[in-house]
């Protein structure tokens, strides 16, 4: 039996032992084939079926750059501590800070 057709008549088998709801022992011995043959069509279909996936495809992705802070960050002394500043602070909470930390020396 050539290869195609050995392939149509496993996947008809294939096809029969799946709606027929009994378990692969008992299917083979009724069908007169070995339960190791029955395992290699499975897995072979299977495998093959996974092959003809389509192969994955890339996306295109565009990261923007961080901005980059050009300015030098602003450092506050205090006592033994060292606030470093940046643009953007919150002038009530630096200014809480330092107190406490006044507060602490």
């Amino acid at each position: 039996m050539k290869k195609t057709g050995l392939c149509t008549q496993w996947e008809a088998r294939i096809k029969d032992y799946r709606a027929s709801g009994l378990t692969a022992a008992k299917w083979c011995a009724e069908n007169e084939v070995t339960t190791r043959q029955l395992w290699y069509w499975l897995r072979k279909f299977r495998d093959s079926k996974e092959s003809s996936v389509r192969p994955p495809q890339w996306v295109e992705v565009n990261v923007d750059k961080p901005q980059e802070n050009t300015e030098s960050p602003l450092l506050v002394k205090v006592g033994a501590a060292v606030i470093e500043i940046r643009p953007g602070y919150n002038p009530t909470l630096l200014s809480d800070v330092v107190r406490t930390l006044q507060a602490l020396c």
